[in-house]
């Protein structure tokens, strides 16, 4: 078996379904050293506690420390709305607020140039964390995003938004700015085509039992207004592990900020010197799915 590989997981789980479709992944994929759960935008103690109830129910002791709740500019988010699947059940309460960019500090600092960082939401957690110190982007082995759109239309120019780009996007652009060892980010315009119909998902998530269990509970809240799921942040998991899911392209992103009704928007330059990015610019679907359901089971 390859080697395990030191991670730590940033998120925004708890308001679409698919953050914790990909944690159910990394806690069952074998080759994840999880060694720590962060969570970014809103209420982001909720959002720690949605979290723990799955490490929990998948038999893992995890650090889990809530972040940021607002965003440095921008949008933000407000409602944590799967934290309704808990309310009723036994859950902690006790996270520390504000605690997650010291966990992340810590833990980087106690590793260097090991630990992969997924970042699956809004970018604050890691912006903060890389504003502390510039050297923090060098003591990462890679930075893995779901974050930004890059290839829509035949110009291959984005005209839409990606949610966790445009949700705070100054931090946005400060992460872009960064210059970890490497930097990978799987777009909108690739995640979009790896989705699953909401009967399927329910048959593979109720054969896959355990922590995706729970998550089939998350997820009825999801489909009273969804059709399907998308595994926008499963795939940026799984790329981790199985790199070639995805065929990837370098160059370097550049983030909109200065205009206001276009703060957020990512565009792609293959044609840069330096190559500072890698993005995902093709992905296999039928294998994305079958590499899921190979490492949670159903």
């Amino acid at each position: 078996m390859a080697a395990t590989i030191p991670l730590l997981l940033d998120t925004d789980i708890g308001s679409d379904i698919d953050d914790a479709v990909c944690l159910a992944y990394l806690l069952r994929q074998p080759r994840c050293e999880l060694l720590g759960i962060t969570t970014v935008t809103a209420n982001t103690i909720q959002r720690a506690a949605l979290a723990g109830v799955m490490c929990e129910l998948a038999g893992k002791r995890v650090p889990i420390h809530a972040g940021a709740t607002l965003p440095l500019i921008g949008p933000g988010q407000r409602e944590v709305h799967h934290y309704e699947a808990i309310r009723k059940r036994p859950h902690r309460t006790d996270f520390p607020p504000a605690t997650a960019v010291e966990f992340l500090r810590k833990t980087i600092r106690s590793r260097p140039g090991e630990i992969t960082l997924l970042a699956i939401g809004p970018m604050t957690n890691v912006a903060l964390l890389f504003a502390t110190d510039p050297e923090f982007p060098s003591l990462l082995k890679e930075l893995v995003l779901m974050c930004g759109a890059f290839r829509y239309g035949k110009d291959r120019s984005p005209p839409v938004r990606e949610y966790n780009a445009m949700t705070d996007p100054l931090a946005t652009t400060m992460v872009f700015r960064a210059r970890p060892p490497r930097l990978t980010a799987i777009g909108l315009d690739v995640t979009k085509q790896c989705q699953l119909p909401a009967d399927e998902c329910r048959r593979r998530f109720a054969k896959a039992g355990g922590p995706l269990e729970f998550v089939a509970e998350m997820a009825e809240i999801w489909f009273r207004h969804r059709r399907d799921i998308t595994f926008h942040d499963p795939l940026a998991a799984a790329v981790v592990f199985e790199p070639d899911l995805c065929e990837c392209e370098e160059g370097e992103v550049n983030v909109e900020f200065a205009d206001a009704a276009r703060a957020g928007l990512t565009t792609w330059n293959a044609g840069v010197a330096s190559q500072p990015h890698r993005i995902a610019v093709s992905v296999r679907p039928a294998r994305v799915f079958e590499n899921y359901f190979a490492v949670v089971g159903g």
